[in-house]
């Protein structure tokens, strides 16, 4: 997993819209933001879709407190897409198909269920400060309240 103090890895990712027109996100561009990027296992599943929702309700609060949130996933810009209509997401979400971000952020890992073990994208969240530096790590997510946890961590850099 990334450690605080590190630069964050840069990249440039397919986005969805949200009415700004982009087809892509680079996190260098978002320089003199706080960034807030939250990797998730898959688009449409109970608890990724509460956690979009969460960072989606409390959108105006992070922007007030100049902070941009950015969902990542190896899911595809189309599935981003419908998973954003479907359930209204105010978020950005990113799509990481060939899991490089990922891998260097730390976020892809073994995971064991039912016995058997893959590869998949560990819930966890980067908090990312205007200049570029990782600030705070939240490895292995519990959705419950973690949005709200998170806020009050951007408010804690100003």
């Amino acid at each position: 997993m990334i450690q605080i103090g590190e630069n964050a890895p840069d990249f440039t990712l397919p986005r969805t819209d949200n009415g700004s027109g982009e087809a892509e996100l680079t996190l260098s561009a978002l320089r003199g933001q706080t960034v807030v990027l939250y990797f998730y296992p898959r688009d449409d599943t109970p608890g990724c879709t509460t956690e979009a929702l969460d960072f989606t309700r409390l959108g105006a609060e992070f922007a007030a407190a100049g902070a941009v949130v950015v969902g990542i996933s190896k899911d595809s810009p189309a599935k981003h897409e419908k998973f954003c209509a479907k359930h209204g997401l105010g978020v950005v979400l990113v799509s990481d198909e060939g899991s490089d971000t990922c891998e260097r952020y730390g976020t892809w890992v073994e995971k064991s269920m039912y016995g058997k073990t893959s590869m998949g994208i560990a819930r966890s969240t980067v908090l990312i400060d205007a200049a570029g530096v990782v600030r705070q790590v939240w490895p292995k997510v519990k959705v419950a309240g973690h949005a709200a946890e998170v806020l009050e961590a951007v408010r804690g850099l100003a």
